[in-house]
C-alpha cells in the first residue's frame, strides 16, 4: 500500500491507499444529480489521458496534435490537462485545505473549473483538485507534478487471479433503490458498446439475451444498421470466469474487465475478439442470482406462486447507455480515424 504526499514538504495527503483499475464511469455522470464517491475506500487509480483545463477548441488544434491528446475524432474541446492525474475518495484525502477564489462550481458543488483548488495545509502548495457538482462523482484529484508517491510500510495487497475474484460479490444491479436506472450501469454499457462497434468492424449484431432484452429497440441508436436477426450479424456471446464459452465460439466475446489491473479477461484457446465490461456489470448479467419464486425447499401447489416474493424495482423509462460516455470511448479509440469509422461517427452521432 502506498501513500501520496505533497512533493515540496513531504506531508503526508492520503491515507493508505491500493492502485486499482480506473472505473469506466469515472467521467461520466448524470446531469443535475449529485453522485458518491467514485472511488472505494483505501483504493487510487491512475488516468493516463490529459484532464481538465485548459481546453482548446478542436479547430484550433487538429487531428495530429489532437490525436497526441488521445482524441481521434472531432468533438467540441481537447483537455491539454496534466496526463496520469490520481484520483482517490474524498474520504481517503489528508492535510489539504480549499484555495480561496478557486472553489467554482455550477450548482451543487465545485467542478475544477479553475484547476487545482485544494492546497497542502502544511506548505501551500495547490496539489489537487477536490470535485463533487452535479453530473460528477465525487472524488480527489491529486496532480502528479505536486505529490509523489511514498511507501506506507503497510503490506501489499496482492492482486488476485481471475479464480480468486468473487464476482458474485462484485455484480452491481442494474436499478437503484428508488427505482431508476444506476448510473454505472448507463457509463459501463455505452462504454462496452463503444467497444463492440469497433470490434464489429461495421457489421450489424445480436446481442447476448439479458444484453438484448435490456437494451431492446436502444441499441439501434448506437451500433451499426441492420436488423440483429439477420444472416450477417455477428453473434455476441457472454464469456469469463465460471462461463464456458460456447461452442461453436462467437466471434466476439462480451467479458469482463480485470477491476485491479484494467485487463480484460481472455478465453484459454479462441480466437474471439473480446469486447470489455465493467467487471460488476458483466457478473450481473452473467449471473443474475436466484429469481424463482418458490420455495428452498419442497414445492407449492399446481397453480400458486407465493405472494410474498420480493419484486425486483422496475424504472418507470427504457434503459439508455450515457451517450456522452459512448461517444467520448469511442474518439479515444485510435480506430476512431479509420475511414469507415469516422463516418459512422459524424453521421450517427456526430461531435458531442
Amino acid at each position: 500500500m502506498d501513500v501520496f504526499a505533497c512533493a515540496g514538504c513531504g506531508a503526508e495527503l492520503t491515507a493508505p491507499v491500493t492502485r486499482v483499475a480506473l472505473p469506466d464511469h469515472t467521467h461520466y455522470g448524470a446531469w443535475e444529480q449529485l453522485h458518491p464517491p467514485l472511488m472505494e475506500p483505501g483504493t487510487y487509480a491512475v488516468d493516463p489521458l490529459p484532464t481538465g483545463p485548459p481546453w482548446h477548441p478542436w479547430d484550433q488544434v487538429g487531428e495530429e496534435l489532437a490525436a497526441r491528446q488521445g482524441i481521434h475524432a472531432p468533438v467540441y474541446s481537447v483537455s491539454f490537462g496534466s496526463r496520469d492525474r490520481i484520483v482517490v475518495s474524498p474520504g481517503d484525502s489528508r492535510g489539504m485545505a480549499f484555495i480561496p477564489g478557486k472553489c467554482e462550481g455550477y450548482c451543487m458543488g465545485v467542478d475544477g473549473r479553475d484547476g487545482p483548488n485544494l492546497a497542502c495545509t502544511a506548505c501551500g502548495r495547490a496539489v489537487a483538485t477536490r470535485m463533487d457538482d452535479c453530473g460528477l462523482w465525487q472524488a480527489v484529484w491529486l496532480e502528479p507534478d505536486a505529490v509523489r508517491r511514498v511507501p506506507s510500510g503497510l503490506p501489499a495487497v496482492p492482486v488476485p487471479g481471475w479464480d480468486e475474484l468473487d464476482l458474485a460479490q462484485c455484480a452491481v444491479a442494474p436499478v437503484e433503490p428508488d427505482g431508476s436506472w444506476n448510473r454505472r450501469w448507463q457509463a459501463a454499457v455505452a462504454v462496452a458498446l463503444a467497444h463492440l462497434v469497433v470490434a464489429c468492424g461495421g457489421r450489424p449484431v445480436a446481442l447476448p439475451g439479458p444484453l438484448a432484452e435490456l437494451l431492446g429497440d436502444t441499441a439501434k441508436a448506437f451500433l451499426p444498421a441492420g436488423s440483429p436477426a439477420g444472416s450477417a450479424a455477428l453473434a455476441v456471446g457472454l464469456a469469463g470466469p465460471g462461463v464456458a464459452v460456447a461452442r461453436p465460439a462467437a466471434p466476439i466475446l462480451l467479458v469482463p474487465r480485470h477491476p485491479v489491473t484494467g485487463e480484460p479477461w481472455r478465453p484459454p484457446s479462441a480466437t474471439a475478439a473480446v469486447v470489455p465490461l465493467d467487471a460488476g456489470v458483466w457478473a450481473h448479467l452473467a449471473r443474475p442470482g436466484e429469481t424463482s419464486p418458490v420455495p428452498v425447499t419442497g414445492t407449492l401447489p399446481k397453480g400458486v406462486l407465493r405472494d410474498d416474493y420480493p419484486l425486483p424495482p422496475l424504472p418507470g423509462y427504457r434503459f439508455r447507455p450515457n451517450p456522452v460516455a459512448f461517444t467520448g470511448t469511442l474518439v479515444r479509440l485510435p480506430a476512431a480515424r479509420e475511414p469507415w469509422l469516422r463516418a459512422y461517427y459524424e453521421s450517427s452521432r456526430g461531435p458531442y
